[in-house]
């Protein structure tokens, strides 16, 4: 009696404790809700996109890779005119092309959905017609795709959309599916619980829940998915706190943005927007009445009812949301009988786009110099790149084959364990502007995140020798002496280079050499003696001066070696450096993000195009005609030899111990430099020709094709004329060998000479074939006295390139 006596006294003490510390539990809890709902911004990982593809009159489909574009973006091709965004037709035989383009958020404004007929000249587009407004437009851009995101441990895919933006139809199926008396209750519905909980006894496991869709935002919110009596009170009460402070909108708003509805590999798929665009290809809008229901029903469980996975789970509970939305009086009978009839629908999810994964990581490096990593995983910035998503799966496809083929080939370059394996590194780039406009810096990124397009430091061989052409062409441009024009005439004959206390002798390959040779021949046929001879009489400190000029920014020490390409350097270095010579001497900054953009469309940064007069254009132009010789006649022959056919200019390189090989190459607008070897510097026993100058080739041929042909152009102060290449005269009817040739402006070749036939020895080479040109152009009878005497060694054919080693300065 006494202790029941005590506790009824305890009692009200008790009650009104608890009551006091459950009210000041709440109030606290409270303050921390409103604080963090009203301050709540979702956080979205900023995406890295690709650049616009722009359509106009004249450019050729095939060329850019429109189709395969369009799938990559998740276009749905269909066999009638366009009704649906995200819809194309492409009907060949009548050429027509017709798209329904997707609004998108694009720098200066949301690009607006539009349906246009792309009339075709074969596989050139003829016009564009706006099909609603039936205008001629003069452009269409094509929205860019999703290279990357930058996000912390998980990728989360969301698009905000405000309420009104979402079809009625969609929330009330998503009301009818997971709580329809959500305009009823306060956050809690005890009839649901009721009922859910009498469920569960009689089918004696969970088949029902009982939370609303204000609790289940609550745990997306806030709340792990822990399950203990503690953390639902909790949840509860956080339920009543959001009801008593916002509206059922706002609720409902919030709820359609964070509502998780399934995986996309590593990424999550938040909101209705994005389940709309994964699953279906579409926008909101454009859901059908059995595609609403269908991502309705995966809010009980994505993964198991995700169409695209579990096609019959998602059809039965998909049918399932429409019945209970016939029940509920929000669908007809009509539109109910029509919608579940429907297929599933889903969209083939889309073609997987390489990523581009070694240029991804570059963007981030430079994105990192300017925002705070956890703005750039949350804050949900769009940062629009240079990079052509079309050239990028080219240049991917070039590397990856190139590579086995070379392995195929040649058995001895195969590893077995993938770290070891054969290596290769593609950049292009547009030289006008400097954009990066495909990147690959290694065979997988899986295996190796190492970019051996901008990390890895590897002698250049030969493809350093054109600098050393182009600092004696600026000073033949500076002092007209004759000294270094494409005739004058050099001996590729075995020397000793004194300097200082010490002596070295480059050697060519084979030790085979040729006598006197003309500049043009020199580099045409990379002969390692004549070049270093050039550069003897340039001067290193002059040649190091236009590496500099160039672009080029790694340490480039003042040993004769260097001339040879001793000095390591990266790919990206030799892509801006050529870049500069194939525009005429203006160097454009390397360019990999061009703008950003918040989540909200407002441009954070512009990034313009930023160019420097480097060097004369003069200069540019003749080393690019020279260089053009390299792929008629010298070296980078095999490319015309595989069928590669436009104006181009290029440049062999292999080291002394063939550890690496180079090939780089350009059109007027397309520089693309080519790196393969090993990381570990094994030797391939191949030269640049044989390794580089096949995925050069296979990828420039792709990447140029269906485009006009475009030429090198002289800049003023350049003269281009026919000469013998024989004599280096100027032409006559009677020449054997013409060919144009450039020279600085009043330095060009006046007097025709007299036709030359060879006789005696010099008339059968060694080898009993003959060259695509003397190694020895006979002179004018006046001139032969001066020179040294041709032996027959000297018809030797084209040796191989090979440097020595610049360990041999020591």
């Amino acid at each position: 009696k006494a202790l029941w006596a005590a506790l009824l006294v305890a009692f009200p003490a008790l009650l009104l404790l608890a009551t006091v510390l459950g009210l000041r539990f709440y109030h606290r809890l409270e303050k921390e809700v409103v604080a963090r709902f009203s301050s709540h911004r979702w956080e979205m990982p900023s995406k890295i996109y690709s650049a616009f593809t722009l359509l106009y009159p004249g450019l050729d489909i095939r060329a850019v890779g429109l189709l395969d574009r369009l799938d990559h973006l998740a276009y749905r091709s269909v066999q009638r005119p366009v009704q649906t965004r995200g819809e194309y037709f492409y009907d060949p035989h009548n050429g027509q092309l017709q798209l329904y383009l997707l609004d998108f958020p694009a720098p200066g404004g949301t690009t607006r959905p539009q349906r246009v007929k792309i009339q075709l000249q074969g596989e050139q587009i003829e016009r564009i017609v706006d099909l609603d407004e039936q205008v001629e437009l003069l452009t269409v851009a094509l929205e860019p795709e999703v290279i990357a995101g930058v996000y912390n441990e998980t990728w989360e895919e969301r698009r905000v959309v405000k309420l009104y933006q979402v079809p009625s139809l969609l929330v009330k199926a998503l009301l009818a599916a997971e709580d329809q008396r959500f305009f009823e209750h306060e956050g809690i519905d005890f009839w649901r619980i009721l009922g859910a909980g009498w469920a569960n006894l009689l089918a004696g496991e969970v088949v029902q829940g009982g939370s609303t869709l204000t609790q289940q935002l609550i745990k997306n919110f806030f709340l792990t998915q822990e399950k203990t009596f503690a953390r639902k009170l909790v949840e509860i009460s956080m339920a009543l706190i959001i009801e008593k402070h916002y509206s059922k909108l706002e609720i409902l708003e919030n709820y359609l943005n964070e509502i998780y509805l399934g995986q996309r590999g590593a990424r999550s798929i938040f909101g209705v927007w994005e389940a709309a665009r994964f699953y279906f290809g579409k926008e909101l809008h454009d859901l059908t009445l059995g595609e609403m229901a269908t991502i309705a029903g995966m809010v009980k469980a994505p993964n198991r009812y995700a169409p695209n996975r579990h096609p019959e789970r998602a059809l039965h509970r998909r049918n399932y949301v429409l019945q209970r939305m016939l029940e509920l009086g929000d669908i007809s009978r009509q539109e109910y009988e029509a919608a579940v009839q429907e297929p599933l629908g889903t969209s083939p999810s889309p073609v997987s786009t390489g990523s581009a994964p070694y240029f991804a990581d570059l963007v981030r490096e430079e994105l990192q110099k300017t925002y705070p990593r956890h703005v750039l995983a949350t804050a949900g910035l769009q940062i629009y790149t240079s990079l052509d998503m079309h050239l990028q799966r080219l240049a991917e496809e070039a590397v990856r084959t190139g590579l086995e083929e070379l392995e195929k080939k040649y058995p001895r370059l195969q590893r077995e364990k993938p770290e070891e394996r054969l290596q290769a590194s593609l950049i292009a780039m547009q030289p006008q502007t400097g954009e990066i406009r495909a990147l690959v810096g290694g065979r997988d990124y899986r295996v190796s995140q190492f970019n051996r397009a901008t990390q890895a430091r590897r002698q250049p061989g030969s493809i350093f020798k054109p600098i050393v052409y182009l600092a004696a062409l600026a000073q033949e441009r500076e002092q007209r002496q004759g000294r270094f024009l494409p005739t004058s005439r050099f001996d590729d004959s075995p020397f000793t280079w004194v300097y200082g206390d010490k002596r070295w002798s480059p050697g060519n390959y084979r030790d085979e050499y040729r006598g006197l040779v003309t500049l043009r021949q020199a580099l045409e046929l990379s002969l390692n003696a004549a070049t270093a001879r050039i550069a003897q009489q340039v001067g290193l400190e002059a040649i190091r001066r236009a590496a500099r000029q160039l672009g080029i920014v790694s340490p480039l020490p003042l040993y004769p070696s260097l001339v040879l390409g001793a000095a390591e350097v990266t790919p990206f270095e030799v892509a801006v450096a050529f870049s500069t010579i194939a525009n005429q001497g203006i160097r454009a900054a390397p360019r990999t993000i061009k703008h950003v953009v918040s989540s909200e469309g407002e441009m954070l940064d512009r990034r313009p195009i930023r160019v420097e007069h480097a060097i004369a254009a003069e200069d540019a132009y003749l080393l690019t005609h020279l260089l053009q010789g390299v792929m008629e006649r010298g070296t980078g022959r095999g490319a015309r030899q595989s069928g590669f056919t436009r104006p181009a200019a290029g440049k062999t390189g292999t080291t002394n111990d063939f550890g690496d090989a180079w090939f780089v190459g350009y059109t007027p607008d397309l520089v693309t430099v080519v790196w393969v070897g090993f990381d570990q510097r094994q030797s391939l026993g191949l030269s640049g020709a044989q390794a580089a100058l096949p995925i050069w080739t296979a990828f420039m041929t792709r990447a140029t094709s269906g485009r006009p042909p475009v030429s090198f152009l002289p800049p003023p102060g350049v003269t281009v004329v026919k000469i013998d290449r024989i004599t280096g005269c100027r032409a006559t009817p009677e020449s054997r060998a013409v060919i144009e040739e450039a020279f600085y402006s009043g330095e060009e070749p006046t007097e025709p000479c007299f036709p030359y036939v060879p006789s005696g020895p010099e008339a059968t080479p060694v080898s009993g074939k003959t060259l695509d040109f003397p190694a020895v152009p006979p002179q004018p009878r006046a001139l032969l006295a001066e020179r040294p005497s041709v032996t027959p060694k000297d018809w030797a054919p084209p040796p191989r390139e090979k440097e020595k080693p610049w360990w041999r300065l020591f």
